[in-house]
């Protein structure tokens, strides 16, 4: 028989039956009223755990499920037949999930379980469920309602007590055969078994257990290298798991060590649950002529870790007996002391001298992470300080430079001052009686001419550097040069008051009399 573990199948509810609309006719009855009866309930679609099937071989080539419609309501007050619910088999251990969501919604891992998936449909009332005081002749009745319909994914986990896991052709055929009434293909080539075997073991004081033979698994299965992980969910359910390793494995790599460690990893990779269940390690093919010589050192790796080995032989039956008395005790008991066994003192120590080599490292490498943040937590505030001491630095040369032309421009205004005083003091000197009037013209143009400086001053803030810079570029002369300086300032000043002369006399004559009176005095 073809092992079937999934498949996809679509059921549908039967649909209630329409309720009748009759009235009753009968001779010398007048008025009879109605009789229309109520229609059937349609039948449900219902999931029964079965403990004598172990596939689902029959759901992958009949994917369609529907029950059967309710009869509709007839006259003299007759009513609908109901339908049959139709009841679907499954082995013990179906998942039932919902195909479009993938959510688990009943899990039938009791045998006679049973679980309704569609509700078939309510029958509808006929008119004579109608019929009132006030309206004693309804012509209308009630429609059934239609049943449910969904499409479903039915998922097959083995219900067995212990599982054989191991790499291909390292024997689990040959185990299951020997200790159970199973019969599965065996051959010498990898992956002689396809799908999972069932066996029932019969143990000592009639006492029994299941064991299933899954297909092997192969280093990177969870990438889906040999046959994957899709035979693993079989095992989900057991509470043992026998490791049997290959003693005899032949193949690049290929070491009964590395074997071990392999299977483990899987498991890892497919459920850390899987992977924490009690495990029994079996060393196979002990009649082969190498495998005496590989045992020792086997024995001697899994010894460092605390576990045991028990070298066994499938083909001759050797070391059978203590194997499954290991096995039976861990099952009916719980109790796991005959798996393990007493580390030797230097595989102890070895332990702890990593464990604190481990500490070390851990503790270094915490250092330097706490390191690393403090660093990174300063690198900011030493930023902020390096651009604060450039900022000062490129302020303060502005600093020292305002202050310079600060120096410069009170110097200059100090030179003029004084140049200014020794003009008006010279200009008396050389002035006669006669040329009185042209001194006041001279001192009207150079009060008019600061007026005018003043107002070109006035028109923006932005000339108030330069206005404020040229005169002092222009008074920022050497001492040696203070008379030639007085010179083309006295030339300077004759210019402009011929040049204002002629202004003075538009402008009004306050201002010579002013000079002129001040001079009198």
């Amino acid at each position: 028989m073809k092992f079937v573990d999934e498949v996809r199948i679509f059921v549908k509810a039967g649909d209630g039956g329409n309720g009748a609309v009759s009235f009753r006719r009968e001779k010398y009855i007048e008025r009879g009223g109605p009789n229309g009866g109520d229609g059937g309930n349609g039948g449900s679609v219902v999931f029964v755990a079965d403990p004598q099937l172990t596939t689902l071989l029959d759901y992958r080539y009949q994917q369609h499920h529907r029950a059967k419609n309710g009869e509709h309501g007839m006259g003299s007050d007759c009513n609908g037949r109901a339908a049959e619910d139709m009841v679907l088999k499954v082995p013990v251990g179906t998942l039932v999930k919902d195909a479009n969501t993938g959510e688990l919604l009943v899990d039938l891992s009791e045998t006679g379980q049973r679980w309704v998936a569609a509700k078939g449909g309510r029958g509808g009332l006929g008119n004579m469920n109608f019929a009132t005081s006030t309206r004693q002749t309804p012509r209308f009745a009630q429609d059934g309602t239609k049943g449910e319909e969904l499409t479903l994914r039915l998922e097959l986990k083995l219900l067995a007590d212990v599982g054989l896991l191991g790499f291909p052709n390292a024997g689990k055929s040959t185990f299951i055969s020997r200790v159970s009434r199973a019969r599965p293909k065996v051959a010498d080539y990898p992956f002689t078994t396809l799908v999972p075997n069932l066996g029932m073991v019969q143990y000592k004081d009639g006492l029994s257990f299941v064991m299933a033979d899954i297909p092997g698994i192969i280093e990177g299965a969870s990438e889906g290298v040999g046959l994957g992980h899709q035979f693993l969910r079989h095992v989900e359910r057991c509470k043992v798991l026998i490791h049997l390793i290959d003693m005899g494995a032949e193949g690049e790599g290929r070491s009964p060590l590395h074997d071990f460690n392999v299977l483990n990893a899987e498991l890892g990779k497919y459920s850390p649950e899987l992977a924490s269940k009690p495990q029994v390690v079996a060393a196979n093919k002990l009649d082969l002529p190498d495998a005496q010589a590989r045992l020792e050192g086997f024995t001697e790796a899994l010894r460092e870790r605390g576990i045991r080995v028990y070298p066994v032989s499938c083909a001759t039956g050797e070391g059978m007996q203590p194997l499954m008395d290991s096995v039976a005790e861990v099952l009916f008991t719980g109790r796991t002391e005959k798996l393990h066994v007493e580390i030797p003192a230097k595989a102890v120590r070895a332990g702890k001298a990593k464990a604190k080599v481990a500490e070390k490292k851990a503790s270094a490498s915490s250092a330097d992470a706490a390191t690393a943040k403090a660093a990174t937590k300063k690198a900011p505030a030493s930023l902020v300080g390096a651009a604060t001491v450039k900022a000062a630095v490129k302020k303060a040369p502005a600093r020292k430079a305002g202050a310079a032309a600060a120096t410069k421009k009170s110097a200059a205004t100090k030179k003029s001052a004084a140049a200014k005083k020794a003009v008006t003091k010279k200009a008396p000197a050389r002035k006669t009686g006669a040329a009185a009037k042209t001194s006041a013209a001279r001192n009207a143009g150079t009060a008019a001419a600061k007026k005018a400086s003043t107002r070109k001053s006035g028109t923006g803030t932005t000339k108030k550097v330069a206005t404020k810079k040229a005169p002092a570029r222009k008074s920022g002369t050497a001492p040696v040069k203070k008379s030639a300086a007085k010179k083309a300032s006295a030339r300077k000043s004759g210019s402009s008051g011929k040049a204002a002369a002629k202004k003075a006399s538009a402008a009004p004559k306050r201002a010579p009399a002013r000079k002129s009176g001040g001079r009198r005095s």
